[in-house]
Order: structure tokens, then C-alpha cells, then sequence
């Protein structure tokens, strides 16, 4: 327990003061506790809320509060009380009791449940108002002074006994009441409500006001408030703080510095073809990002098909790029900066002692994927920083470096439990099944942890030793393999890491299919067609695969190489604009040798057979420009018949009829139908009422329908045939149009549609405006077909 809480990194380490002046600056320094708190152990959190509870309490007091008088528990509680001197948050003065940063106290609303002790709530109250709750609880001060009264009050209330014997004696809702709130953690307001009257007390709440049991905050909106006293003392004498010296036992299995070793480089050396596939997809194919920012699940899925690896290592490797500068937005893709460049020229272990150090202080887990409600989270959305995450990274191998030499942990879930025993303020996932298993896997990735236990390369980093880090990935990681053995099933495997130029060479000549320890690559007729449309040669090529092969080709590698070279190039494909040809030779031979023609990149691709780079309109205006008669063709190779254009007004929409007007519309000769529609329309213009009709009086309505009804009853400048016409326009759905008078008097024609009556408006979209309007019936003052 001891060598748990003295164990303090060097990040966290602060000079010893010089001078007690010092010492009390650095005590009401809000950064410095902000800093520490973060990284203190649970029971170091827990003494400090529980003094925090209790300000000025002394030790023997606080090791009866937290149940720590004899035993581990209290040697527990005499470390925890020196490792908060030592970062000095609490700290005993000379009279024996203990006092805290200013800065620290402000930590807890509620430290333990428990509201402000009486003294504090009290302290706007007058000496009357103490005198009446002394007279009720039958307690003579030692004097009249308010000094005196409320001392007397506190004496009392602070004996556990004499307020337990008081309550008993209390009436049965008093008793309920009180019992409750003595577990209740207070309430806190968010607004304060000066001179608001508060609302009328139980009878149980009033007989605790009138004893000091409950304080009324005249000043706060809420619940009156349980002093810190009083609740303690009904919380009754089996009742302790929570403190757990101990931490969670982890089950080890020896685990010998060669074996971890072995296994941290097995992993380091996975991880580092990983990160040399994701970066070098994300390098020839720059990935996407979302409009809100990041790069969304479809693409990490399309980058980790490629790069032949999992979520978790390409979510790794995109942010600790990213935080290294290898990476970088580029508008609205996620593209490689010229430090990648750089950085594909390094040995292996140059490269990854890069990226572990972008990882050990990446302000986020990069391998969260979801958030609370289960939705996936996208990669490099730039989320706000969290120091959490720094603190549960470096906790976790701090948390491990705590096990006896020789040993790790049997199950990565013991470790999760045992840093957040060390770190409990440190960000948790809410997709881990187990505390911090996302954390503890990315660990396992980059060879931090091996076998459960810190590796040279997690050392490196809690050491922050930066040279010790770039020795540790050398020692771990081989070197750079440039060299491939080829099997005679077309495949190349390489072990290790490939170089650079290992892995453009095979990259374009094959195609990738496993990465790792050793990477697998696979010849096809289409991988080295890439190969050869690139501008390499078969001999070439050929050359290039001998020059890093550990034996010699083997022969059905060469058969594809020069098989697929025979292949390669006997059909060519140019893009032109369009095509020219003729029945003479000597005349297309002329057109592509003609000076005035040169602007057009006229090629001869056969006798008979020319290519322009210009389009058709203007090659057809060149040659005739140049004196030639060419015609135009079809795609179907029809002579393309040349008219004229005749360009015509569009015919004019007649205004609508207004009101009493009896005259027909001009509908020009486009409008007229066939006899038998126009003797069907003379039918129905015979039959309908040239007025409006009078009542039926069978049913007293003259209107086909409701919606007639409603609109002659409010556009009053319609005939009774517009009516019938817009009423059928919004029973069916159909646009209108309609001649309509604005406010400010000027009058527009309308087309509407997507009708709905609301009267006395009309709502409905307007293809003038483009956009969805209310019109008033009244000013509607002609209709027509839409």
C-alpha cells in the first residue's frame, strides 16, 4: 500500500518548497491541485472528502469516521494521510487537526452526503431565532450573546447520543422525515431567489426547523438543509466512510523478462506492418471526412480491407499519425504531410518510437468507437481533450510496474481493476465489457504490455526516456527487410518489416494479402498488367523482383511476367474528340498536313481515318473555314441533316376571368380539342348556373360540397364558377392559378399547388415565390386551370 502511493511519476513530481512561504503559495494554488487530483488513488480520494466533510477534524476523529482506528487499516490511513502531505493538499497543523487546500475543499458539493456543518448554516441567523431553538430543545446558554447561544447549539448537536435520545422522542412523520434526509445527499439549486417566501413546512420538517434539526436557507430556493452533524448522528454508530486502503489483488503468472520481450517484439512487429499498410492507403488513396469532421466507419472499413488489419490498429495508427504530423486535413480529405515522407525512409524502429511517442500523450483513446447510446464514432474528429485518458494510459502501466518482478498478470482484467483503484477519476469507455479493456488492448498492440506485464517499451515511456524508448524498439524490432522469397504458387512472403522500396516494388507489381510478422503478397495477371501499364518493361520488371529475391525466380513467376507482356498493348485506346475519315487518302493525308488546321490536333490513325481533339461543331467549322465541304454523321453514320433554327415567342398565359366576366377566353388554336370535347364542354357549360343557385330545399345547400360552401362564404370576388373550380382544385389535389391582389395593391398571377384550406386563408406552394405562402380568399380575384 505504501509503495503504491509514494510511487509518483516524474511528469507528476513537483520541487520540494523552500521556505513555508512557498508552501502556503503552492497550498492555495487552484492549478496545482487541479493537476494532482487527477492523479491520486482511491484512498487518497477518499480521506480527502471525508476532511473535506468535516473541515478541521483531527486524525483519531477521522480514523473513527473511516473505520481505520487499529490494524492495516490504520497503517493504511497513516500512508494515505503522507502521501497527501507530500503533495501538499491536507496536512496536520500544530494543534493536531487536519486542514486542506482552499482549492481542494471545492472539489465535492457534497463530500460524504453531508450538507455544511451548523456553524456555517447558522451564520446568518439571528440571536432570537438560536434562543427559540434552544428554549424547544430545553438548553440554558451560558450567556444571552448569539456567540454563546450558537456555541451551545453546536455542543449539542455535535453529541451523536443526545440527538439520537432527542429524535426518538420526535413525533412519527419527524422521525420518517429525518431519517431520510440523513442518507440523502443534499439538494443543490441552480438559481438563488432572494427574498422569495418559501412554501409551508409538514408538520414533521416544522418541529425539526424549530430544533436546529433542519435549517431553512431563506436566501435558497429548495429543501430545508440537514447540518453535517446531525446527519452523522442519525446515520448512527455503524455507519463509516467509505475507505479502501487495499488495493484489488491481481493474480499473476511468472512471467520472465526474455518471454515478455519475445512477446513485446512479436507485437511491435505486427503493429509496425500495420502502420505501414494503414498509412501507406491513407497515403495513395487519402481518405474521406464527414462533414461534421473525422473519418466515418465506411472508410476506416475500406482502409482496414486494404491495409489487411483490424478496427482497433487503424483507429491506432490514424490518430497517433495524426498527433505525430504524418498526417493531416487537407480541404475535405485526410491526406499525408511531407513528414511522412520522411518518415517511410526510416528503419522500423525509428518509425514506431515515433508513433509510441504520439500515443503515450494522445489526449483521447483512439480505440473508442462508440459512444453511451451504442453509435459509432467516427476517427481524427478532433474531440475536445481529455486528461483522463492521459492519466488512465499512464496508470495502467504504472499499475502494472507494481507487480513483483518476474510475474504479470494472469487476466488484463485484474489490471483494469486495480487502476481504478490507482486512477479513479480516469476516463472509462462506455463499450469496455471490463474497466479499461480498449486501453489495456491498445497497450498489447503497441508492446507496452506483455504477458501482463510492462515490457522494456512500456518502461521507456513511463520513464518518458525518449532515448531509451528509441533503443528499446531497436533491440525489439529487426531491421528493415528488403528482400522477399517467392514461391512458385506466385506468392512473395516477406518476414519482418518490408523497406520502403521492398514495399513500392512489390505494392505494384502484386497484391497485398496479409500483414504482420510476415507479409504475404500474390501475383496475378492483373497485378502485373498494373505493373507493366506503369511503364515498366517485362525485362525490367523481371530484374527488379531478382534483385531482392533470396533464390531465383521461380519459372511460373517468369511465365506470367512475360505472358501477360505479349498481352499488354496489342489494343490501344486514345480519346478524340471527334472522328473524320473519307474515301481518298491523298485528301486526308492533305487535311493532317494543313497549317490552318493545326489547331484542331488532327492524327492519322489510318489512310482513310483522322482523329480531332476539337469537337465536332468546331472541326466542321475549321474545314469549311479552310475551303473543304465536309458533312456532318449520326452516330448512327446517317448524313446529319442542317436546318436553320427558328426561334419563336413563347405563347403568353391569358390572365384569368374576373368576376361577371362573360366573355371566353382567347385559347388560340392550340387550345382547340376535338367535337367530341368540345360538345362534352358545351354540355357542361349549358348546364351550370350562370348565378349563384338558390338553396336546396331538401338539404337548404346550393354547393356541390362543403368546400364550395366555405369559399363562397369568404371569396366574396369569385364567380360562382371560379368557386366551383378552386373548391375542385383542393378536394383533388390539382394546381390552380389564380389572379390575386396584395396588400400594397399591386396584383400578380400565381400558379399553386399542394392546396390547403384554412379559411379564411388558403395555404399552398407558389411557383412565383418558390416557396410555400398563405393567401387571403378574399383577395383572390380570378381562377384558372394550372
Amino acid at each position: 500500500m505504501e509503495r503504491i502511493l509514494a510511487a509518483r511519476p516524474d511528469s507528476v513530481a513537483a520541487p520540494e518548497p523552500r521556505s513555508v512561504g512557498e508552501l502556503a503559495d503552492r497550498l492555495q494554488r487552484p492549478a496545482s491541485v487541479a493537476l494532482a487530483l487527477p492523479r491520486l488513488a482511491l484512498p487518497c480520494l477518499q480521506v480527502a472528502e471525508a476532511v473535506a466533510a468535516l473541515p478541521g477534524v483531527s486524525r483519531d476523529e477521522l480514523a473513527s469516521l473511516l473505520d481505520a482506528t487499529h490494524g492495516d487499516r490504520a497503517h493504511g490511513l497513516d500512508a494515505v494521510l503522507e502521501a497527501l502531505a507530500d503533495r501538499a493538499l491536507v496536512w496536520p497543523s500544530g494543534d493536531g487537526r487536519l486542514h486542506m487546500a482552499a482549492a481542494l475543499r471545492g472539489a465535492w458539493g457534497s463530500p460524504l452526503g453531508l450538507d455544511m456543518p451548523l456553524v456555517r448554516l447558522l451564520a446568518g441567523s439571528s440571536s432570537d431565532e438560536l434562543g427559540r431553538m434552544l428554549a424547544n430543545l430545553g438548553i440554558k446558554p451560558a450567556a444571552n450573546r448569539k456567540e454563546a447561544r450558537l456555541a451551545a447549539l453546536v455542543d449539542h448537536h455535535s453529541d451523536p447520543a443526545r440527538v439520537a435520545a432527542l429524535v426518538a422522542k420526535a413525533p412519527a412523520p419527524a422521525r420518517k422525515l429525518l431519517a431520510r434526509r440523513a442518507h440523502e445527499a443534499p439538494e443543490r439549486p441552480d438559481f438563488i431567489m432572494f427574498g422569495t417566501q418559501q412554501t409551508a413546512s409538514g408538520a414533521g420538517e416544522q418541529w425539526a426547523l424549530e430544533r436546529g434539526l433542519l435549517i431553512r436557507d431563506r436566501h435558497r430556493y429548495g429543501p430545508a438543509r440537514m447540518p453535517a452533524e446531525v446527519a452523522l448522528a442519525l446515520r448512527g454508530p455503524e455507519w463509516y466512510a467509505p475507505f479502501t486502503p487495499v488495493p484489488p489483488a491481481v493474480r499473476s503468472v511468472p512471467a520472465t523478462v526474455p518471454d515478455v520481450e519475445q512477446e513485446a517484439a512479436a507485437a511491435l512487429m505486427a503493429f509496425a506492418a500495420h502502420a505501414v499498410s494503414v498509412l501507406g492507403v491513407c497515403a495513395a488513396a487519402p481518405p474521406i471526412r464527414l462533414k461534421a469532421g473525422g473519418v466515418g466507419a465506411r472508410e476506416l472499413s475500406r482502409i482496414g480491407k486494404a491495409a489487411q488489419c483490424e478496427e482497433i490498429p487503424v483507429r491506432l495508427v490514424l490518430e497517433a499519425a495524426s498527433a505525430a504530423g504524418l498526417l493531416a486535413p487537407d480541404g475535405d480529405r485526410v491526406a499525408a504531410t511531407a513528414s511522412y515522407d520522411t518518415w517511410t525512409e526510416q528503419q522500423p524502429a525509428d518509425q514506431l518510437a515515433v508513433l509510441l511517442r504520439a500515443w503515450w500523450s494522445l489526449p483521447l483513446t483512439p480505440g473508442g468507437n462508440r459512444d453511451e447510446d451504442g453509435r459509432a464514432l467516427p476517427a481524427l474528429a478532433g474531440a475536445p481533450s481529455c486528461s483522463g485518458c492521459v492519466q488512465a494510459r499512464h496508470g495502467l502501466l504504472s499499475a502494472a510496474s507494481q507487480l513483483p518482478a518476474g510475474e504479470g498478470a494472469a487476466d488484463p482484467a485484474d489490471l483494469g481493476a486495480l487502476l481504478v483503484w490507482l486512477r479513479p477519476l480516469a476516463d472509462e469507455l462506455p463499450q469496455d465489457a471490463t474497466p479499461f479493456a480498449t486501453l489495456i488492448r491498445e497497450a498489447e498492440l503497441l508492446g507496452a504490455l506483455a504477458l501482463g506485464a510492462v515490457s522494456p517499451i512500456g518502461a521507456a515511456l513511463l520513464a518518458e526516456d525518449a532515448e531509451a524508448l528509441a533503443e528499446a524498439c531497436r533491440r525489439l524490432l529487426p531491421a528493415a527487410s528488403g528482400t522477399a522469397r517467392f514461391g512458385s504458387d506466385l506468392t512473395a512472403v516477406v518476414a519482418g518489416t518490408p523497406s520502403a522500396h521492398l514495399l513500392a516494388l512489390l505494392g505494384s507489381v502484386a497484391d497485398r494479402e496479409s500483414a504482420g510478422a510476415a507479409s504475404v503478397w500474390r501475383f496475378s495477371p492483373r497485378s502485373v498488367r498494373r505493373a507493366l501499364d506503369a511503364g515498366l518493361s517485362p525485362e525490367a520488371l523481371a530484374a527488379d523482383l531478382a534483385a531482392v529475391a533470396v533464390e531465383p525466380l521461380p519459372q511460373p513467376l517468369t511465365y506470367l511476367i512475360h505472358d501477360t507482356a505479349r498481352g499488354h498493348g496489342r489494343v490501344r485506346v486514345v480519346s478524340a474528340a471527334c472522328v473524320v475519315h473519307g474515301a481518298e487518302p491523298a485528301l486526308l493525308a492533305e487535311l493532317a498536313a494543313h497549317r490552318k488546321l493545326t489547331q484542331l490536333g488532327l492524327r492519322l490513325l489510318a489512310p482513310t481515318v483522322l482523329i480531332s481533339r476539337a469537337p465536332l461543331d468546331k472541326t466542321l467549322a475549321a474545314l469549311r473555314s479552310a475551303g473543304y465541304a465536309p458533312v456532318a454523321e449520326k452516330p448512327d453514320g446517317s448524313v446529319r441533316i442542317e436546318r436553320a433554327p427558328q426561334h419563336r415567342a413563347p405563347r403568353p398565359v391569358p390572365p384569368p376571368r374576373r368576376s361577371g366576366d362573360r366573355r371566353p377566353a382567347d385559347t388560340g388554336a392550340a387550345g382547340i380539342g376535338t367535337a367530341a370535347e368540345l360538345s362534352a364542354l358545351a354540355d357542361r357549360l349549358r348546364a351550370a348556373p350562370h348565378d349563384r343557385p338558390e338553396p336546396d330545399p331538401e338539404n337548404g345547400r346550393p354547393y356541390d360540397s362543403d368546400t364550395e360552401e366555405i369559399i363562397a362564404g369568404y371569396a366574396r370576388n369569385l364567380s360562382f364558377t371560379d368557386v366551383r373550380q378552386l373548391a375542385h382544385a383542393v378536394d383533388r389535389g390539382r394546381p390552380i392559378t389564380v389572379e390575386y391582389v396584395a396588400t400594397s395593391g399591386s396584383t400578380t398571377v400565381r400558379t399553386l399547388s399542394r392546396l390547403e384550406l384554412d379559411a379564411p386563408y388558403l395555404h399552398a406552394w407558389c411557383h412565383l415565390r418558390d416557396d410555400e405562402r398563405m393567401f387571403t380568399l378574399s383577395r383572390i380575384h380570378g381562377v384558372m386551370p394550372g
